[in-house]
């Protein structure tokens, strides 16, 4: 199977910081990739990398063979609609409602008539089981609720991957299962993802393969159960902090 996406040698300082000094790794179609790595391993730098908001220093970036990390920022635009981002945060537009919100892209970026895009909308609303928020603004929303939003514009283009950013950090238990609820259900529709996050249950729940990046190379790729075996100690900190602890 050829990968949807390929990162070679990618490499990105920001004035003397080394951030990533050799990465690469490949995404295939339908799979979810979970990017481990501890605080100010440059986790979420590369997936702006991967979108154009952010420029490597050296490297090659591919997306479906073709070369992406030289193309300009008009010519970024087409990609981002086939590989779509879903922000830590949300990142609603605070002066429109939720239904506008994810109405916007479909205006923005397809020539469908307002019935069809009404239609959209609302099964998007329902994947992520807000519905009954269609009308509210974002600042009636609680922070679960704007990250389930956030969720359904990012599939509402229905990309080839999705970019998660963090999309369980600081949610209470029953919000992160809604949540992984939400990337099962992407998954099952086909749609590769890359889901960076510090939260290892909720990774190897939905993940296919797991990487970790340390000192700015690639220090584990592998599927859930090469993680759970794995006798790295990199690897090991991940799973049992106090174990690696007493170790040393």
């Amino acid at each position: 199977m050829e990968p949807i996406l390929t990162l070679r040698n990618i490499k990105k300082s920001f004035d003397d910081k080394k951030i990533h000094q050799d990465v690469a790794f490949d995404l295939y179609p339908s799979e979810t990739l979970g990017l481990l790595g501890n605080s100010g391993t440059g986790k979420s730098v590369l997936l702006r990398s991967i979108i154009g908001l952010e420029y490597i220093d050296e490297g090659e970036i591919y997306f479906k063979k073709n070369r992406i990390d030289l193309l300009s920022e008009k010519s970024m635009y087409p990609i981002r609609t086939k590989i779509s981002y879903a922000f830590q945060n949300g990142a609603l537009f605070d002066s429109v409602n939720v239904f506008e919100n994810l109405a916007y892209p479909l205006f923005e970026h397809t020539k469908l008539d307002e019935p069809t895009i009404h239609k959209k909308v609302m099964d998007a609303l329902k994947v992520v089981n807000m519905e009954h928020a269609a009308y509210l603004m974002p600042s009636d929303l609680s922070g679960g609720m704007q990250k389930r939003v956030g969720l359904a514009r990012s599939m509402i283009l229905n990309p080839d991957i999705i970019l998660y950013d963090e999309p369980t950090a600081g949610l209470d238990p029953v919000n992160v299962e809604n949540v992984l609820d939400i990337m099962a259900e992407v998954k099952s529709r086909g749609i590769s993802g890359i889901f960076v996050t510090h939260d290892i249950p909720a990774a190897k729940k939905i993940c296919d393969r797991l990487i970790i990046l340390d000192n700015g190379v690639v220090a584990f790729n592998g599927n859930v159960k090469e993680f759970e075996e794995s006798k790295s100690k990199i690897v090991k900190r991940f799973i049992n902090p106090q174990e690696v602890l007493h170790e040393s």
